[in-house]
């Protein structure tokens, strides 16, 4: 007998939402394209390795963006990019997510001021849920960002997306 056998034995009875299951079942399997644009890539592909077990959170990286719920933008967005982001935004099944992974996705970085290729934010191109500061973050800041857009999902109410973090 295993654990819930127990507890059901007792004649418990779980009751919960529509909305509770639906939204659990979206934080527990968060498929994430990786859109690694520079230096910030490194640690989230550090960050998806085997010393950090991902898995464990039902975080799966997936290679297309028809296939992922969680787009991580991580680096530095240029004006030549920003057009290829928010198109494979546009593919992602909704509901879609976007981390904004590093100084230079969040804000431009030290290259926006003296460069003119450079987008002083993601946010201007899609609309961000998560901002992971740091250049590069650590990937204990990326699992951080991870689990806060796990607590978003978990407080959203059906079929709308919250505004703010």
């Amino acid at each position: 007998m295993g654990l819930l056998d127990k507890q059901f034995d007792s004649g418990g009875v779980v009751i919960t939402t529509a909305e509770n299951v639906l939204n659990w079942a979206r934080l527990s399997s968060m498929w994430p394209m990786g859109f690694g644009l520079a230096c910030c890539a490194i640690e989230m592909m550090a960050t998806m390795a085997s010393n950090y077990d991902l898995d464990r959170f039902g975080i799966i990286p997936r290679p297309s963006p028809r296939q992922s719920d969680v787009m991580i933008v991580a680096g530095t967005v240029t004006f030549k990019m920003a057009e290829r982001v928010q198109r494979l935004y546009q593919q992602m099944p909704e509901p879609r997510y976007v981390i904004s992974m590093g100084s230079c996705s969040n804000s431009g970085g030290p290259y926006w001021q003296h460069g003119y290729h450079v987008v002083k934010s993601v946010s201007r191109v899609i609309p961000v849920d998560v901002y992971v500061p740091g250049c590069p973050p650590r990937p204990e800041a990326l699992i951080g960002g991870l689990m806060l857009l796990q607590d978003k999902i978990r407080h959203e109410k059906f079929g709308k997306k919250n505004e703010t973090v």
